[in-house]
């Protein structure tokens, strides 16, 4: 995948399934992503956030520690500003309304994940 405007190459995932993360981690290289980090709560996601410098965080929504949604706004006052899409096994109707939270460019369902998805939904901006 070429870089350009709204493609991302470096991508944190966040998900506390590892074989969720595993599987997405294994389609995004195929797809010419580079995953360089990959964290199971939200404090691990803000930390090596912080460490790795991503251009994408793929955030799981419900974390063991704090919500995707609390991460995301802790990531809006850190020194690198990724872009962050929501991910979560529920339906986008059932989730509250981030649409305040500056970096969240959208959300995908983890049952339809695709690279094409995703590619598509950071090209909309």
């Amino acid at each position: 995948m070429a870089d350009g405007v709204g493609m991302r190459r470096r991508v944190l995932l966040v998900d506390d399934q590892v074989s969720y993360r595993r599987l997405v981690a294994r389609l995004l290289r195929s797809g010419g992503f580079d995953v360089v980090g990959e964290a199971g709560t939200g404090r691990e996601a803000l930390a090596l956030a912080a460490a790795c410098v991503p251009d994408l965080v793929l955030l799981d929504v419900l974390l063991p520690d704090f919500d995707g949604f609390e991460v995301a706004r802790r990531l809006e006052t850190g020194s690198a500003a990724p872009a962050v899409v929501l991910v979560s096994s529920r339906q986008r109707e059932d989730l509250r309304d981030f649409s305040n939270l500056v970096l969240v460019r959208g959300f995908l369902g983890k049952a339809e994940f695709t690279v094409e998805g995703l590619v598509a939904l950071l090209g909309e901006r």
